[in-house]
């Protein structure tokens, strides 16, 4: 009972200290680009990529803003933190920063890019990154019960007739 309480206290004990990736670590200041904040202002957002473009001497990433949770990965949700861009210097593969990857940048505030979605004129803060993280994408977890099946209610079979618990 001990060995029990020692190893279940132990996983509750780790399960708290989730933190962000060391590239990912800071204080930043609890904002997001819909709120634009001042430029010069160094900031970590994150969400899903929507566009990569690759320029002659930097790599420019359109970005669905999300909130961050407490490891700085984006918590997607219904609801959009805003649009941003992110750039950095050297070569990113759009193939590598696909659409819908999540990503997370650190980087300071260096003005607004205005930008045409659907009939809307959209301005864009712009990011100069010094910090792009990918995250690796996430695996679906497809739950099976072994007792009661993937499926099937409270009775064994799928078909239940007076009493009888079976496939039939």
């Amino acid at each position: 009972m001990v060995r029990l309480s020692f190893i279940l206290f132990l996983t509750i004990a780790l399960g708290a200290c989730v933190t962000a990736p060391k590239p990912l670590q800071g204080t930043f200041p609890s904002s997001n680009p819909a709120e634009v904040a001042t430029d010069g202002n160094v900031v970590r957002w994150g969400g899903r990529i929507l566009d990569t473009q690759p320029g002659p001497d930097r790599t420019c990433i359109q970005v669905l803003a999300f909130v961050l949770d407490g490891r700085a990965r984006p918590r997607p949700t219904d609801q959009s933190a805003g649009r941003f861009v992110a750039c950095s210097h050297g070569f990113f593969d759009p193939a590598v920063f696909a659409p819908d990857r999540e990503l997370t940048v650190v980087g300071t505030l260096g003005g607004t890019q205005m930008r045409r979605i659907g009939e809307f004129d959209y301005r864009l803060p712009v990011l100069e990154a010094s910090t792009l993280y990918l995250w690796p994408e996430r695996v679906p977890v497809v739950r099976y019960d072994p007792f009661w099946g993937p499926s099937w209610g409270p009775r064994w079979g799928p078909h239940w007739r007076g009493g009888w618990h079976g496939p039939w």
